[in-house]
């Protein structure tokens, strides 16, 4: 248990998924994590400071948002999906055509993998999760956010994970990697699977599910591979932490 974490609060209307069955296969014992505190990001300087009394107040407040540095590529304000009551936090990087539609994030392809590796481990990502962006449009040809983009949302973020509370976070992609664990961290080739402690909270680095996408081999050790070892691990965190009630 890390020093400074939050006794967690039981999700007292979210129920496990009580249909799905693990893979079968045997698994080593994976060894002790190795937890890093990195800078804090609520130390960080922001380019905005936005505050809200509620995660429905800052929604209301983005889809009205203008002047931001995305807004002249065209796209719609994406804010979130999922529990606003949930420990597990899920960031990604930035919305995508998909996204851009509906002003939600995750809906894509990527998405649609995203919510299979959480059922994997009988997580819904609408249920248990709450699940966000680091950029709030989406860029032009989906390209990667720039850092200036980043930093300007930044603030929307840290004020998300204060709202929200999680206990559990999960960057999936390097840009939400490097926004929570600061920008001079290692690669996330490296540093996947591997817990890290930010204000309190657990912090765990995964492979974007677009990632997962481009390299859809299984052999061991490649991302997918790799991804269904750290989902597991976050899984363990969960259950240790008891922010999921049992099912009665």
């Amino acid at each position: 248990m890390l020093r400074g974490l939050a006794l967690p609060r039981a999700l007292a209307s979210a129920l496990p998924l009580g249909n799905h069955r693990s893979s079968p296969r045997s698994v080593p014992p994976r060894a002790p994590p190795r937890w890093v505190r990195p800078r804090a990001l609520a130390s960080d300087a922001d380019a905005r400071s936005p505050s809200f009394s509620s995660l429905d107040e800052l929604a209301h407040h983005l889809r009205s948002l203008t002047g931001d540095p995305l807004e002249s590529d065209g796209g719609r304000i994406v804010t979130f999906r999922g529990d606003t009551n949930a420990r597990v936090m899920i960031i990604g990087e930035a919305p995508g055509a998909e996204e851009d539609k509906l002003g939600v994030p995750f809906v894509g392809r990527a998405g649609k993998l995203l919510d299979e590796i959480f059922a994997s481990v009988t997580l819904s990502t609408d249920r248990h999760c709450y699940v966000t962006n680091v950029v709030k449009r989406r860029p032009l040809n989906n390209r990667d956010p720039t850092a200036r983009e980043i930093e300007w949302y930044r603030g929307y973020l840290r004020e998300e994970i204060r709202l929200l509370d999680p206990a559990i976070i999960v960057c999936t992609g390097r840009h939400s990697m490097r926004t929570l664990l600061g920008k001079n961290c290692e690669g996330i080739t490296k540093i996947r699977g591997r817990w890290f402690d930010v204000d309190g909270r657990v912090v765990m680095p995964m492979f974007h599910p677009s990632y997962l996408l481009r390299n859809p081999q299984k052999t061991p050790g490649s991302p997918k591979a790799l991804t269904w070892d750290d989902i597991r691990e976050v899984k363990r965190k969960v259950d240790e932490l008891s922010l999921i009630e049992p099912e009665a």
